[in-house]
């Protein structure tokens, strides 16, 4: 039995504006109906599969079980990162969680935002490395390269070794991300694969690894686990011993290092979605090489990618070539598709001037939900919120601000001090300043109401919670 890990932690910034630390990539949905996470729990699962587990970060664990849910699967376990720590300590914190109860289990640690379409060939590609992984090694997965690509790392293969071979081979060494004549060189030499940060190992072989080449992050992860804490079915990693772990990718940390290395080849389509250009080339160039979201219009374009992320928001590119368009309600990205790669500078630029969207979505994620801004001014804000079936917000009041809700789908069930109310469609109720109260949906289809703040402070920080569903401090 195979253990998938799943690593979901990462902020995702290369595809911003639709990707944010907020609500990264992996969740979002850009391939299709179902988002990267969710594609790479379907991809990894089957009769040889378990349950996956999930390393993730605190603002993500329940959109992890929201997703999870969505496509009909349960995890194992949910491990929460208190800060991110690369996938050095990730891994082994995965490894050592599983060890505890089969030191032999087989895991195969992937990230969770990678396209690989053909999943009944990867599968197959598991399969024929499990072989070698029980017998101790560490298999890492290599892509076969189709271009000279300057964003990925690249494995060399042993003397004598097969690109294309359907078994793993000798690994010569990891090699850093080149420049463009280097990659190059590389393409034409054959015996060079993509690092696809894909492996398969026993939680046994990978921690023995650790113990040898980096005996202070099994000792920070070790304490991380034993101070751990099962909150709401996740465990959360005890940060002060967590924060005490290297800040290192495990390619750096252990299999630059290992002397029990092989890599499996794989040569079916993969990409890591990088950038906006992987996204253009992934989803399907037409004939005049261009691709249009809903709500994009092409005109006299070429090798164009249009993308509307907002339904009534209309994006119509003119005598375009090579361009990446992205348009959301609050941020709009136009990069020629060679400098797509920079795009974590224009994030950083507008962190630089305070800009919330660096980081934050306009549609914030919550474990009952969601909402969103739609005016704000001075004194007032106007937000749309919705409530998933059977969830509630937290027994909550304000010091600075009143709130008057309108229900406009739906039914809410609403706390304001001593008294319950059942507002249907078009009802409507006041809450009074300092006022505890508390927002609950009883029904079976989502409740959305708008919500008019007013007062002198507006901020998310002004919320005493009284009671809480979801264990939020």
């Amino acid at each position: 039995m195979i253990h998938p890990v799943l690593l979901c932690g990462g902020a995702g910034t290369r595809l911003w504006p639709l990707s944010r630390k907020s609500y990264p990539k992996q969740f979002a949905r850009l391939m299709g109906d179902e988002s990267l996470f969710q594609a790479s729990g379907r991809r990894l699962s089957g009769d040889d599969f378990a349950a996956p587990l999930i390393v993730t970060g605190d603002p993500f664990r329940f959109i992890v079980t929201e997703q999870l849910a969505q496509i009909s699967q349960s995890p194992q376990g949910i491990l929460v990162e208190p800060e991110e720590r690369n996938t050095a300590p990730a891994v082994l914190a995965a490894a050592m969680w599983l060890a505890e109860n089969d030191a032999d289990a087989l895991m195969l640690v992937a990230p969770s935002d990678h396209v690989i379409p053909d999943a009944v060939a990867f599968r197959a590609t598991i399969t024929a490395a499990v072989p070698r992984a029980l017998l101790g090694d560490l298999v890492t997965f290599g892509i076969a390269p189709d271009r000279p690509k300057t964003g990925y790392g690249y494995l060399e293969l042993a003397k004598g070794m097969d690109a294309g071979a359907q078994t793993p081979q000798a690994l010569a060494r990891f090699v850093e991300k080149p420049d463009a004549a280097r990659a190059r060189d590389m393409l034409d030499a054959g015996n060079f694969l993509w690092n696809a940060g894909i492996f398969l190992f026993t939680a046994r072989a990978v921690i023995d690894a650790y113990r040898k080449h980096a005996p202070a992050l099994l000792e920070a992860v070790q304490a991380a686990l034993a101070g751990a804490v099962c909150d709401l079915g996740f465990t959360r990693l005890e940060a002060g011993p967590w924060s005490d772990a290297d800040d290192i990718s495990i390619d750096y940390a252990i299999m630059e290092k290992a002397d029990n290395l092989a890599v499996m080849p794989y040569s079916a389509r993969w990409s890591d979605l990088g950038d906006w250009d992987a996204v253009w080339l992934e989803s399907g160039p037409d004939d005049q090489g261009n691709v249009c979201s809903d709500h994009a219009t092409a005109i006299s374009c070429s090798d164009t990618l249009l993308r509307s992320e907002t339904p009534g928001l209309e994006l119509v590119g003119i005598g375009l070539t090579d361009i990446v368009a992205i348009a959301m309600n609050d941020a709009v990205l136009v990069a020629h598709k060679s400098e797509a790669q920079r795009v974590k500078e224009a994030v950083s630029a507008l962190k630089a001037c305070g800009a919330s969207q660096a980081v934050q979505l306009p549609r914030d994620y919550r474990p009952w939900g969601w909402y969103e801004s739609l005016a704000i001014g001075g004194r007032f804000q106007v937000k749309r919120i919705v409530v998933h079936p059977g969830a509630a917000l937290s027994l909550q009041s304000h010091h600075h601000r009143s709130e008057h809700w309108i229900v406009v789908e739906g039914t809410a069930r609403v706390t304001v001090g001593n008294d319950v109310s059942l507002l249907s469609e078009n009802q409507s109720i006041y809450i009074p300043l300092g006022a505890v109260h508390r927002m609950e949906n009883p029904g079976k289809v989502p409740m959305v109401l708008i919500e008019v703040q007013t007062g002198s402070y507006l901020g998310e920080d002004d919320i005493v919670r009284y009671e809480d569903f979801y264990a939020r401090n």
